[in-house]
């Protein structure tokens, strides 16, 4: 199956549907969700330093025996890792783990106090092309506005908390504004939007699952969407959202779903939940 890319500002491709791995600190759940991923034609991989998961991920990769080139795997260096020394540290202990010689993107986590000399970090990673595209997670327009007055090269992908419940449509035009392609995280939301008439109503159109309409809305609105799942029939289903399109009236409807319902932590309240 062909998965779709999206342009970044550098013109690297980047999958516009990926796997996320978030919560799989079993090694086993892990190895075998990624694996099934890229057997089912998955070709973008979510890690991060604090899954716990980087070994797994990178030994299915290594198991599926599929050329780098067509593999784009992102993953990002934890709060307590921020800083520019301790940044280049935890790339190269994740480089290890993942069992690759480069990263395709690399993120800072969450916004912290350190983040501009952690950002200097992955500007030093870029240059040296030991990673192709440079980037943040979970960062508002102020942090990006503060990231702004010292990079030499802008973030390229902002990962932020992104559903029809909290559709962050100020800080999506903004990314766009600036070049920074918008990747969901949580792109489901909890699931609470499943059963609304809306959605119902439009999964019976188009003969599709509630989960396949509200991808193929992130994918509408331009995001880049990372669902999660370790059952076979989800990520087959998450992948079957490129043969249908949505109107301009359905995406809007869609939209009046937003309730800013967040499903994880305000970044402005800082990192507060440790229940990977």
């Amino acid at each position: 199956m062909t998965i779709t890319t999206k342009t970044l500002a550098n013109s690297v491709e980047m999958p516009l549907i990926g796997y996320g791995t978030f919560r799989m600190k079993d090694h086993d759940v892990a190895y075998k969700g990624v694996s099934q991923a890229l057997e089912l034609g998955y070709r973008h991989l979510d890690t991060a330093a604090i899954y716990a998961n980087e070994e797994a991920v990178g030994r299915a990769i290594k198991d599926a025996n599929i050329a780098r080139e067509e593999l784009f795997i992102t993953t990002k260096v934890w709060n307590s890792d921020q800083g520019y020394d301790q940044t280049l540290k935890a790339f190269e202990t994740s480089l290890q783990k993942l069992g690759i010689d480069y990263v395709d993107l690399y993120l800072i986590h969450w916004p912290k106090s350190t983040m501009k000399d952690t950002y200097r970090a992955l500007e030093r990673l870029y240059e040296e092309k030991l990673i192709r595209v440079p980037g943040v997670s979970n960062f508002h327009r102020h942090h990006l506005d503060e990231l702004f007055t010292s990079c030499n090269v802008s973030p390229m992908v902002n990962q932020i908390e992104v559903h029809p419940s909290l559709s962050q449509m100020d800080l999506r035009a903004y990314c766009t504004q600036h070049d920074i392609a918008v990747t969901s995280w949580a792109p489901l939301g909890t699931g609470i939007v499943f059963t609304h008439p809306i959605i119902k109503r439009l999964a019976a159109k188009y003969e599709k699952t509630p989960a396949q309409i509200i991808l193929r809305w992130q994918l509408e609105v331009g995001n880049i969407a990372i669902p999660k799942s370790v059952t076979k029939e989800r990520l087959e289903e998450n992948l079957k959202v490129f043969d249908f399109a949505l109107t301009a009236n359905e995406v809007a409807e869609i939209a009046t779903l937003n309730t800013c319902h967040r499903t994880g932590t305000n970044p402005d309240d800082g990192y507060i939940n440790p229940n990977f």
